[in-house]
């Protein structure tokens, strides 16, 4: 059986490739809206619910998973060297399918600034003068505030009722917050900068399909500090970011 953890947009795309080949198929998201997204497909399994490392290890013994796709987000990280680990315990072949990076063909801009995790934000950030717009989604809220910075920050983040009652428990006003699904386009996003009169944005490395390059684009053009969490790097030995290359590895 393959294996599939699906944390992305292509996860889904993967998924309707493998469907032309097989309906064998073990499909893991994160969570109930993930699995929602996939209803339309062929697969045997679908778990919607995070795996911690002993899980994974029942999960796929149980369901005699041979060859693991690791579609998971760019920055869900732990995620990605439990299941390097749990492939190597269990003799899977271990397979990562990652989006590209867009953010090379900005690193010589002056107001774009890389760091290497959230621990380096504040020293960024403590000279800007002005609001902050925080579009590293609501998983890193509490990195974001724990900074201490006198700024204004407006986070974006999913419309989703978790979030929503995430934000409240973490004291975030009503003011300071944009509930949108991205990704959001160019001129949106020059929207948002000039109604909150951001001085600079926080973003991720997401790729194309996560909208980084339109955030970026459209800073620019405002003339706003771009600030964005580098992805850490493993040393994946079977990585793919083309689909139809990791196709022909699986089929032909």
């Amino acid at each position: 059986m393959i294996g599939l953890i699906s944390g992305t947009s292509e996860g889904k795309e993967i998924l309707g490739l493998l469907n032309e080949y097989t309906d064998d198929i073990f499909v893991s998201t994160a969570t109930e809206y993930g699995g929602e997204l996939l209803k339309d497909y062929k697969y045997k399994i679908l778990n919607n619910k995070p795996l911690n490392k002993e899980e994974m290890i029942e999960t796929f013994s149980r369901n005699k998973i041979n060859i693991l796709i690791d579609a998971t987000h760019p920055y869900a990280i732990d995620v990605s060297k439990n299941l390097i680990d749990v492939c190597k315990k269990l003799s899977v072949e271990y397979i990562r399918f990652e989006r590209e990076s867009v953010v090379d063909k900005f690193r010589k801009c002056k107001k774009v600034v890389l760091v290497e995790d959230y621990s380096e934000l504040y020293e960024k950030l403590k000279d800007i003068d002005g609001n902050i717009l925080n579009t590293t989604g609501s998983r890193n809220l509490d990195k974001i505030l724990n900074l201490g910075v006198e700024n204004r920050i407006i986070h974006r983040v999913l419309p989703s009722l978790k979030v929503m009652e995430e934000c409240y428990s973490l004291g975030i006003k009503l003011d300071d917050l944009i509930a949108i699904k991205g990704p959001v386009n160019y001129d949106l996003n020059r929207a948002f900068i000039k109604n909150y009169n951001a001085k600079a944005i926080i973003m991720k490395d997401s790729g194309t399909e996560g909208g980084t390059e339109e955030k970026i684009k459209s800073a620019l053009d405002e003339g706003i500090w771009v600030i964005i969490i580098d992805r850490e790097k493993l040393n994946y030995k079977n990585l793919y970011k083309n689909k139809e290359e990791l196709m022909k590895h699986l089929f032909n």
